[in-house]
C-alpha cells in the first residue's frame, strides 16, 4: 500500500460507534422537544374559541376566489342541483371529446362553440366578482 492510502485510512471515522451514536442523541433530543411540546399542550390547552356549528354558517365566512362563481351560483338555484350541476358539468367537458368524432366542416359551428364559451366565460367573471362584493 502506499503511504497516501495509509494516512487516508488513518483519518477515517468508523461508521458503527461514531454514527450510530451520534444518532442515538438526535432520536433522544428529538424524542426530549416532542414530549415537552405534549406536556405544554397537556397542561396548558390552546383554544381557538367555540366549537365550530355545522348548521350555523356566519354571514361573513366566504370561499376562496376560484370557488365564489359556485358560491354564488347556489344563491340563485336548488342546493341539491347547485351542488349537482357543476360534477355534471365538467363530466361532460372530460368526456366530450370521445363522444364527438366527425370533422367539422361548417364555420358557423365553429362560432356557436366560440360564442357558447365566451358566453359561459363571461357568466363565470361575473359571478365570482359578484361573489366577492355580495
Amino acid at each position: 500500500m502506499s503511504e497516501a492510502e495509509i494516512n487516508k485510512d488513518e483519518q477515517a471515522i468508523p461508521f458503527y460507534p461514531d454514527h450510530v451514536r451520534t444518532e442515538f442523541w438526535v432520536t433522544v433530543g428529538t424524542t426530549v422537544i416532542v414530549l415537552i411540546v405534549a406536556a405544554i399542550g397537556l397542561f396548558r390547552p390552546v383554544s381557538t374559541g367555540e366549537p365550530a356549528d355545522p348548521l350555523n354558517t356566519p354571514a361573513h365566512v366566504k370561499p376562496e376566489w376560484y370557488f365564489l362563481a359556485l358560491y354564488q351560483l347556489l344563491k340563485f338555484i336548488p342546493k341539491n342541483v347547485g351542488a349537482v350541476l357543476p360534477v355534471i358539468a365538467m363530466v361532460l367537458l372530460t368526456i366530450w371529446p370521445f363522444l364527438d368524432r366527425k370533422k367539422d366542416r361548417s364555420r358557423r359551428i365553429y362560432w356557436i362553440r366560440s360564442a357558447v364559451v365566451a358566453v359561459a366565460l363571461i357568466v363565470m367573471i361575473v359571478l365570482t366578482i359578484w361573489g366577492e362584493v355580495s
